[in-house]
């Protein structure tokens, strides 16, 4: 029989605070989830000075847990609900205020062993960003490269079922995570750390904190090229991946009609105003051929992205075909540039594009 989250949650009263309380009365557990003898839950405290004085209480926690029958696997996290507090300002020097300033502290990081790193994003969703990372990375891998994917979308995780894996990455430190391999592809999600079927229910602070979590914990060994699938629009993943990582550039990956165009341009915009370069654009879902008659056909409109890089002077890195294989091939865990035939062969060409022009 398993452990209920009553007797862990009890267990974890009886630990002290510092400042007074226990963890629970101080309703500072999130995301506490049991699966058959594996245990994981989230600490969140207010900011990352709290953090670290509350390190003893995390490995405390964990060793509680840890010691009750029925438990073999624990994993606790500290994650903090705000920014890291700021000095105050010289007295000859007046403090400075801009509305909406996002967090930076800690400055640009560079992921230990990765060479590159390259951001999947898209204005809006549905346009099949996270089928074009997938396959995208898998026909890199295919072409030689070491590559990395990680699946950033945290509200919508789509990378397990897309790649085919749902092992729990281990930690055996419980501070370094140990990525998964799938199609000659090193990935992590954090739909891998978390239960399918419960929504990931976080504050910007704590997608922030997870982000950088996924890119600086992860054993990513060395690699060519870490693709990075970000979710869709432009929030806080988008803001602390450009200002917080040594980003390569990003592919924009659109549709061809004009609603996902108008979306797209703001993504571009965006990472125009992060300084981060747009390396290429992509249009995905560019035509159709029937598999009866063979005829081309057009649903989405077609050139619309090949004219907005020409527009605005960024290389358009080809077009991606609408396939019902390409659809089934995500559901059943192996992107279709895992095999062969002409859509594998497209994804392979886009996966020669980069490799030509250096960015992957």
């Amino acid at each position: 029989m398993s452990i209920s989250r009553d007797v862990i949650l009890d267990t974890l009263k009886l630990l002290s605070l510092p400042g007074g309380g226990d963890l629970v009365s101080n309703d500072m557990i999130r995301a506490l989830t049991i699966e058959g003898e594996s245990v994981r839950f989230v600490i969140e405290v207010a900011d990352p000075e709290a953090a670290v004085a509350m390190d003893s209480v995390r490995k405390a926690a964990e060793e509680a847990i840890r010691r009750l029958h029925g438990v073999s696997d624990v994993s606790v996290v500290m994650t903090a609900h705000g920014p890291a507090k700021k000095a105050a300002p010289p007295a000859a020097e007046a403090p400075s205020l801009k509305i909406g300033r996002h967090p930076t502290q800690g400055g640009v990081q560079k992921v230990s062993g990765v060479d590159r790193i390259l951001a999947v994003a898209s204005g809006k969703g549905g346009v099949g960003k996270s089928t074009v990372s997938s396959n995208l990375a898998v026909a890199l891998a295919k072409q030689g490269r070491r590559v990395g994917l990680l699946d950033a979308d945290i509200y919508g995780p789509s990378q397990p079922r897309m790649m085919g894996v749902s092992k729990r990455p281990g930690s055996p430190d419980g501070k370094t995570i140990i990525p998964l391999q799938a199609h000659g592809v090193t990935m992590m999600s954090i739909g891998l750390m978390v239960d399918p079927d419960q929504a990931v229910v976080w504050r910007g602070p704590m997608l922030m904190g997870a982000l950088q979590q996924m890119l600086g914990q992860v054993e990513w060994g060395e690699l060519d090229v870490l693709i990075v699938d970000l979710p869709p629009g432009t929030g806080d993943v988008q803001m602390t991946l450009c200002q917080r990582t040594q980003l390569t550039g990003a592919l924009v990956v659109s549709t061809p009609q004009d609603v996902a165009l108008l979306d797209a341009r703001k993504a571009i915009d965006m990472f125009a105003k992060l300084k981060a370069p747009v390396l290429g654009l992509i249009e995905n879902m560019s035509m159709y051929i029937c598999p009866s008659c063979g005829h081309e056909a057009h649903i989405f409109g077609h050139g619309g992205v090949r004219a907005e890089a020409e527009k605005i002077g960024v290389p358009f890195l080809g077009e991606l075909p609408l396939d019902i294989e390409v659809r089934q091939a995500g559901d059943a865990g192996v992107p279709v540039a895992a095999g062969d035939g002409p859509l594998a062969e497209a994804y392979a060409a886009l996966a020669a594009r980069l490799v030509a022009g250096g960015m992957a």
